[in-house]
């Protein structure tokens, strides 16, 4: 889908302004996607475009590699092609993945992840962990492959690693941010962006300059050959809930009981319980989304209004990506909420049916602990 708008509104300084033209962004005739800059009377316009949802992530215990075959543009300074990855929710708590940024037509390359807090925190926001800009020679005259892997084989460290042209240049791990950071940021899906930006801080920067300039030429073009993305078979993780679920079912908990849609409803804000066990569709709930979204009934689990405090209840309501729907399977069982810091609770150990959950701090006690399918 397109992202439009003017620049001013994504918080990178970049100057032009995003729209849906085919001028801006088409198909070639040749197999290849074009987004264009343009400067028209010295007001740019220029593409961005995204996977409709975040729809691509690691299984727990497994990878995800995403790829695309891209010739840089050409232009001068100001030009700042990027093909790169966003989490749902707050930046950079969501985590960012850059898998190709260049700057100024320099035909180089970077890779960088964001994480954390801003500004400062375990990944030097705003400047993210990054490889720094380096050499891609032929970037600009051909067609040359980006690639990342994000490996959640190592469950004690995870990594990302990015390629060019199928070697590795740079890799950043869970020990240099944290756990928690790595978590949130990494350990669920993310959308994936093309974008063909114009000025803004990273151009800015390298040149120590304001870009573009009047010596920018108009027209220059990201062609996009092919994206993809591929996902190997997570381990499951283990423990209680573990990693992933490939499957629909019910899930379990504290006291025999199963996780339910009360009254079987799909209306938004339908209070999300613990009841017996009975296998109706109310009790139907699927892992999806690099196993850290509970979908139910067509909808997701959610928290109320986006709560972080602990008592905070749990509810049904349309899936929409938000940081308020991440519930990440951990090895002990539990279901984690990055955003509120706590983990899916069986209110006051209950094993009355019909009591509504809530997240509360993570404890790993038994009435946190969850068998997914």
């Amino acid at each position: 889908m397109y992202d439009t708008g003017p620049g001013s509104n994504f918080g990178t300084g970049e100057i032009e302004t995003m729209t849906n033209s085919t001028s801006n962004v088409h198909l070639d005739g040749n197999g290849n996607l074009d987004i264009t800059a343009l400067n028209n009377g010295g007001s740019w316009t220029s593409g961005r475009i995204q996977t409709t949802s975040a729809n691509v992530g690691a299984p727990a215990g497994g990878e995800l590699e995403v790829t695309a075959s891209i010739q840089q543009p050409t232009g001068g300074l100001g030009y700042w092609p990027a093909f790169w990855m966003l989490g749902p929710g707050q930046w950079p708590e969501n985590g960012e993945i850059d898998i190709m940024e260049d700057v100024n037509s320099l035909s180089e390359v970077s890779g960088t992840i964001h994480c954390g807090t801003y500004p400062g925190g375990p990944c030097n926001e705003g400047n993210g962990i990054g490889s720094g800009l380096r050499g891609c020679g032929g970037c600009q005259s051909g067609f040359h492959t980006y690639t990342m892997i994000l490996d959640r084989t190592n469950t004690s460290n995870e990594s990302i690693t990015f390629y060019l042209d199928g070697n590795s240049y740079f890799s950043v791990s869970e020990s240099q941010v944290g756990t928690s950071t790595w978590q949130a940021a990494f350990d669920h899906n993310l959308s994936v962006i093309f974008d063909l930006a114009m000025g803004g801080g990273y151009p800015n920067g390298v040149c120590n300059c304001t870009t573009p300039t009047g010596s920018t030429a108009s027209g220059g073009t990201m062609a996009v050959d092919y994206v993809a993305a591929y996902q190997t078979t997570g381990n499951g993780g283990g423990g209680g809930g573990g990693g992933g679920g490939n499957g629909t079912g019910p899930i379990t908990g504290y006291a025999g009981l199963c996780v339910d849609v009360r009254g079987a409803s799909s209306t938004n804000f339908t209070p999300v319980q613990v009841y017996t066990c009975n296998n109706t569709n109310a009790q139907q709930w699927t892992v999806v989304q690099a196993g850290s979204t509970l979908h139910a009934l067509g909808k997701c689990m959610d928290i109320n209004s986006g709560g972080t405090a602990d008592g905070t209840t749990v509810d049904l309501y349309d899936c929409n990506n938000t940081a308020a729907q991440v519930f990440i399977p951990q090895s002990n069982g539990s279901l984690y909420n990055p955003q509120s810091n706590k983990c899916l609770d069986d209110t006051n150990w209950s094993t009355t049916p019909g009591t509504q959950l809530q997240i509360w701090d993570c404890t790993g006690n038994a009435n946190q602990q969850w068998n997914l399918p």
